[in-house]
């Protein structure tokens, strides 16, 4: 049935009414949407994002904050917030138990930083609840430290990450404070590839290049400690605080290094300098309110805080000791000798020092107990020979020269120590009839002897084993063979004669003892050797050792 003309004419209307409306409309796009948002919800179809909550209050939501929707159980996580390089904190929870063992350590809704900060506040509470009620386990984790030392960087060939990332830390600050050349880098460093080495296999490391040590040497240094102490922690060993300790001659040199150790402070290092530039009683406020790592402190400053009981140096696992002549000249080696008594066990150590008299040379024997490794960039013979004791005796015949060396073997022999390890002593003659005849006189004396080369002593450790007091063996060679000799392993070298060329004594005096600061190269001298009685003045006196009186008589004839 066809429409009528009334019906088509409203229907275009309609359609011209609607067309015009869409053309003249001045609604703006927000009021067009609370009108679609109205019309929804008068149809009763509403967005999930919009109000009019119709559920109410449960005891499981009693502030009704999920709208009524229902929590989905979740399967167990781990939450992991770094603590300290590479070391994490592993929170475990089941569920919907994550929230609330958040909210204990929180008390409220805090930030992530806020979490993190309570996380390092409960790890400090947990570290001191085990020293003080776990003393058993606390001495098992002690002995497992003192016992593999800091040798965790044995087993690997290169730096680790963390290391890179401190030195790299250090590196920044510096360029961007314009402290250091941009053309050098602290990677490219080979002392400090040489210090990687020996730290790693665990020995004391005696520096001769000069008496202070550099910003690259101090960036290797804080480096390597914190990456130790990552490196721990990361195999669950307890790491005591100070682990570092780094003592300094002067405040200003303290004030450099802890400038030096800041940029670690983002990766859980903490370091705390002590100078007498700060009051006493700021200092002891400020070491109760923290667990430093790393603490610079210069000597007298350090003794005075240990007597008051404001810090515990017991369980430091490295000592680096800055500037021992400097401490030498304000008279500061009996307090370094202190120092080193409150501290428990055996730390690795490092020295700086170029000046090499008696008392220096004491208190190097105080502070480094273990196998020693030397690192210098210096050539000279004193840095070289550093803390080979030279004794040089004038006697008037050759009778004398040799009751004499018998008397200087006894007279060390006497002072080795019954713990301290085999005496190794070389004695260097001048033919093999002169062999033969000292031969003699030490067998006669109760000393075994060696001829011919350095492996003959291979077997004195053994030696020792069934009686520390049994006497050494003494090897004996000939002048002409001491290139083809391993010097580096005798602490104790005797010349008797002095026929070899100067060049061969210094030879001897910068290759005995490398790895102990127990060296003494005695040499024995008459009227015939008056001819190197001024080369032998100038050795002396160019590695800080006194000259005898009667040397200078034989060189004035």
């Amino acid at each position: 049935m066809a429409k009528g003309e009334d019906v088509l004419r409203r229907k275009k209307n309609k359609e011209n009414r609607k067309k015009l409306n869409r053309e003249t409309s001045n609604v703006s796009a927000r009021v067009a949407s609370i009108i679609a948002s109205k019309k929804r919800r008068q149809s009763g179809k509403r967005r999930m994002c919009q109000g009019m909550c119709f559920s109410l209050p449960s005891l499981d939501d009693p502030f009704n904050e999920r709208n009524g929707k229902m929590e989905f159980q979740l399967k167990d996580k781990k939450k992991v917030v770094s603590a300290r390089g590479n070391k994490k904190v592993v929170i475990k929870g089941k569920g919907g138990s994550n929230k609330e063992i958040f909210s204990k350590i929180t008390g409220e809704k805090n930030s992530r930083d806020q979490i993190n900060e309570k996380l390092m506040n409960s790890r400090s509470e947990m570290k001191k609840s085990i020293s003080t009620n776990d003393n058993s386990r606390h001495k098992n984790t002690m002995a497992q430290l003192k016992e593999r030392d800091c040798t965790s960087h044995e087993n690997s060939d290169y730096p680790s990450k963390f290391f890179i990332l401190c030195l790299n830390a250090i590196e920044k600050v510096l360029r961007h404070e314009g402290a250091y050349n941009v053309d050098n880098s602290l990677f490219v460093n080979p002392w400090g590839v040489e210090f990687l080495k020996c730290c790693s296999a665990g020995k004391d490391i005696l520096e001769t290049s000069g008496s202070s040590c550099t910003t690259e040497q101090i960036a290797w240094i804080v480096s390597f400690a914190a990456d130790t102490i990552a490196r721990k922690e990361k195999e669950g060993l307890l790491v005591n605080s100070p682990f570092l300790l780094f003592l300094v001659p002067s405040q200003e040199k303290a004030v450099k290094v802890r400038l030096l150790c800041k940029p670690l402070k983002d990766l859980g290092i903490h370091a705390v300098s002590l100078h007498p530039g700060a009051s006493l009683d700021h200092q002891i406020h400020g070491l109760k309110s923290c667990e430093p790592e790393f603490l610079v402190s210069t000597p007298e400053r350090l003794m005075e805080l240990v007597s008051l009981k404001a810090i515990d140096i017991s369980s430091v696992s490295f000592l680096v000791v800055d500037g021992l002549d400097c401490l030498a000249k304000e008279g500061c080696l009996s307090t370094l000798k202190c120092i080193r008594k409150s501290i428990l066990g055996n730390p690795n150590t490092v020295v700086f020092n170029n000046f090499y008299t008696y008392d220096c040379v004491k208190a190097m024997q105080d502070v480094l107990s273990g196998s020693v490794s030397r690192l210098s960039s210096s050539d000279s013979i004193g840095s070289q020979s550093a803390c080979v004791i030279q004794t040089v005796n004038v006697c008037s015949s050759q009778e004398e020269k040799h009751s004499k060396g018998i008397q200087v073997l006894s007279g060390a022999y006497d002072n080795q120590p019954c713990s301290g390890g085999c005496l190794k002593v070389l004695y260097i003659v001048e033919n093999d009839s002169k062999s033969v005849n000292l031969v003699k006189s030490l067998k006669l004396n109760g000393y075994r002897t060696s001829t011919g080369c350095s492996q003959d002593i291979s077997d004195v450790d053994n030696s020792l084993d069934l009686g520390c007091r049994e006497k050494p063996v003494v090897c004996v060679i000939k002048a002409e063979n001491i290139s083809s000799t391993d010097l580096g392993i005798y602490e104790t070298v005797i010349l008797l004669d002095f026929t070899i060329s100067i060049d061969n004594y210094v030879q001897i005096l910068t290759r005995m003892a490398r790895h102990t600061i127990h060296g003494v190269l005695y040499s024995f001298l008459t009227e015939e050797d008056a001819a190197v009685a001024g080369s032998v003045i100038k050795i002396l006196e160019e590695c800080g050792q006194a000259v005898p009186e009667a040397l200078r008589c034989l060189h004035s004839k």
